[in-house]
């Protein structure tokens, strides 16, 4: 009897319970808006901040209640998501510039290209702590994957030979979280339609980028001196390219001695070395 009473009175508070976060959650509820929901459904779910705000829910929040009226701040959505969100918001969805990342190194991480042998966590972030790593190029790809761990589409790979850090552009849908992510900062994002990058990242002279990779930019100037339309340029020991002068003649890639000037159609992914 005592038994079939205490369950009797758990059974009464389990519903007085019940009831009194039924009316809790009728009464205290914050009424979603529609639109906010709407477009967060069209949203990647990235999370990159890519757009500008803090990830998509910030986003989808700014365009509900009409903080933004910019519905083609997506990167990775491109030109279909911005389409979708003009028809919800009653807005005019323009051209989305796709981005694709690459890897700025054009080196190696095998052991013969370490200055020391690091015997600690897997990452890039905590190598990095060290010396600066232990690649002999302190600008290098430390090839431990902090990339690849933060990728959403799982378009890094770790390249089995040179043991660095090598982005598909046919996967790669131009987020940027790999980019916040490297410690080096060597990792960076380019129109998709570019077809010219410097692999390379180093702003060491020439001859002690040498000592360290026989693939880096020793700041020639050949192809500052080469190229037609002065989009290419040395500064700081390290070409840089100006993508709005860049026609991707592919001048500059034919002169340089140490071939760190790749061409590439970023869109399907085919090199042209």
């Amino acid at each position: 009897m005592e038994i079939i009473t205490a369950l009797i009175v758990l059974a009464i508070i389990a519903l007085v319970c019940a009831i009194i976060l039924t009316v809790a959650a009728t009464f205290f509820a914050v009424k979603e808006n529609e639109k906010v929901v709407a477009v967060r459904d069209c949203l990647p779910g990235a999370n990159c901040g890519a757009c500008g705000y803090s990830g998509c829910d910030g986003y989808a929040k700014a365009l509900g209640e009409g903080e933004c009226d910019n519905p083609s701040l997506c990167i990775p959505g491109g030109d279909g998501v911005a389409k979708e969100i003009g028809e919800i918001m009653g807005l005019t969805a323009g051209d989305v510039v796709e981005k694709v990342a690459y890897v700025a190194c054009n080196g190696s991480c095998q052991p013969e290209n370490r200055k020391f042998v690091y015997d600690g966590i897997k990452s890039c972030v905590a190598a990095n702590l060290n010396y600066s790593g232990d690649s002999m190029c302190t600008y290098a790809c430390l090839g431990y994957g902090d990339c690849i761990a933060v990728c959403p589409r799982d378009a890094i790979t770790i390249n089995p030979e040179k043991c660095i850090a090598e982005i598909d552009p046919k996967k790669c849908i131009g987020c940027g979280l790999c980019a916040k992510t490297c410690p080096n900062h060597i990792i960076h994002l380019v129109n998709d339609t570019s077809r010219v990058i410097v692999k390379c990242s180093s702003h060491d002279k020439g001859a002690v980028t040498r000592k360290a990779c026989s693939n880096g930019c020793i700041g020639c100037m050949k192809c500052q001196k080469t190229c037609p339309e002065g989009a290419i340029k040395v500064e700081n020991n390290l070409a840089v390219i100006d993508y709005d002068k860049c026609t991707g003649c592919g001048a500059c890639h034919e002169v340089c001695p140490v071939k760190c000037i790749h061409l590439e159609n970023l869109i399907c992914g085919a090199h042209f070395e």
